[in-house]
């Protein structure tokens, strides 16, 4: 997993709440189980029209935002059902890093095994990550995790809080395998003994 330690990028703003994985990646893109190749059906049905070609209104085909890095989304962002894809296109799309007041729990789990940092704010902090994101190709914000900060354009910031084992986990690219990887000697030092004792 890439570590996660400062982002600078553009934030492309979703006032919509409620959005649920079913928005973020259509079932009909959960036939694969490999975490690339997703990001060309992220937000597909709102994307595309029925003819395949591109909705010029939705906000990350707007030419400002196609290179976007960071989402600030509206309330109660990733709910519905549990899919792991739903990080998996964000990621393959190019986002690391979503804002939102709030995450569906599964979903907020999933990003940070995937390397996407979920960030919950406040209702008038999100307000002005808006404002921010609203600026369109000017809407470049920095993500320090390891000061737990967001800066924006006009050299405003906002702290954040975040859990400090996930926070490690993060800045160090550790996912579930990672993180088994560091007790590689320990857990080959117990098959050994446990050998031992089996033929003794």
């Amino acid at each position: 997993m890439q570590p996660f330690t400062t982002l600078t990028g553009v934030a492309a703003p979703m006032r919509a709440t409620n959005v649920d994985t079913d928005r973020i990646i259509p079932k009909n893109y959960l036939k694969t189980i490999k975490r690339t190749g997703l990001g060309t059906g992220l937000f597909a049905d709102e994307r595309y029209r029925d003819d395949g070609t591109e909705s010029p209104d939705f906000v990350l085909n707007r030419p400002a935002y196609r290179r976007a890095e960071i989402l600030v989304a509206g309330d109660n962002f990733g709910c519905g059902s549990s899919r792991e894809h739903a990080p998996w296109a964000l990621l393959d799309f190019g986002i690391r890093c979503v804002i939102s007041t709030s995450f569906a729990d599964i979903f907020y789990n999933n990003c940070f095994k995937n390397g996407v940092l979920p960030i919950t704010v406040a209702p008038e902090q999100l307000e002005q990550l808006f404002d921010d994101a609203d600026r369109g190709a000017n809407a470049t914000l920095t993500v320090d995790l390891a000061a737990q900060t967001i800066h924006g354009p006009d050299g405003g910031s906002i702290t954040f809080a975040i859990d400090p084992f996930r926070k490690h986990c993060l800045l160090n690219g550790l996912d579930d395998i990672g993180l088994t990887l560091e007790k590689a000697a320990a857990i080959e030092s117990y098959e050994t003994k446990l050998a031992r004792r089996a033929w003794a």
